[in-house]
């Protein structure tokens, strides 16, 4: 690899004191993933594989002078939008990225974590909708995401679809519907320019998937910073996910994280 060519890539997110989710996981993903990561915190948690205790939000002019600082020296050839708390961060961030005219963006509307505890305020809701999303090259909601964005119910395969057109009209964004959740076992939804394709999974007996949402929105950034269209950057992102998950990762006493390093080898990594 020619290092002085390596692409770049920044995270929007908050962090995880674990280090299974948010920015932590973003980087090592962007790393894994042969781009150098960048980050502007939003939020600072206390939290790990069994819940967030707590967190502690920044103030929105520090948010927009970290992303100042990134783009007045290391453009970054994408963008990551995580955990956003509330309406006066997510009108910064679109603000900024406007004003820089970033490209490749990905967002995470990052609502619920997966521990079941709630990470965004209402007006952010509504602040993402307006503000985030119709900037979006694409989002990634799980399906209770989906749910919210689109004010639909989703139960089947057929309703994921809907939902897919219903976000991407409204608000101008390609939209990858993640399956789980007891629907459609493991496979995606793409939904870009009125195509609708499907990625296929296979479900991973694993049960440390913290970080999945914010693994697999970084994974897509890298591929989009390297160049490659949406779907191959999806394709590839969903066969990092699985690999990482296949590794089978176990710490901590709840729903632990995966191994973002999975597939990194060198004399450094001896034990």
């Amino acid at each position: 690899m020619n290092y002085s060519k390596i692409k770049t890539a920044l995270t929007i997110a908050g962090s995880d004191s674990s280090g299974g989710a948010g920015i932590q996981a973003d980087i090592k993903t962007m790393f894994a993933n042969g781009v150098y990561g960048m980050s502007a915190i939003t939020a600072l948690t206390a939290q790990n594989t069994m819940g967030v205790t707590a967190i502690s939000e920044v103030t929105p002019e520090f948010l927009g002078q970290q992303i100042d600082a990134v783009f007045t020296d290391i453009f970054p050839d994408a963008v990551k939008i995580g955990m956003t708390a509330n309406e006066k961060l997510i009108e910064v961030i679109a603000e900024r990225l406007s004003f820089y005219k970033a490209k490749n963006i990905v967002v995470d509307p990052v609502m619920i974590a997966t521990s079941g505890a709630r990470l965004i305020s209402e007006n952010a809701v509504t602040a993402l909708k307006e503000r985030l999303l119709p900037s979006a090259t694409v989002v990634t909601p799980n399906i209770p995401e989906a749910e919210v964005l689109s004010e639909m119910k989703i139960a089947d395969k057929s309703d994921m679809e809907k939902a897919a057109k219903l976000i991407a009209d409204n608000y101008g964004c390609a939209v990858l519907l993640k399956g789980g959740h007891s629907i459609n076992d493991a496979n995606d939804l793409l939904y870009e320019n009125g195509e609708v394709t499907w990625f296929e999974g296979v479900r991973i007996d694993n049960p440390n998937t913290h970080g999945t949402g914010c693994t697999l929105s970084s994974a897509i950034a890298s591929g989009l910073a390297k160049g490659y269209d949406l779907k191959h950057s999806v394709r590839l992102a969903k066969e990092y996910i699985s690999g990482a998950l296949s590794a089978m990762l176990d710490i901590g006493n709840g729903s632990g994280p995966m191994h973002h390093g999975f597939d990194i080898c060198s004399k450094y990594c001896a034990t």
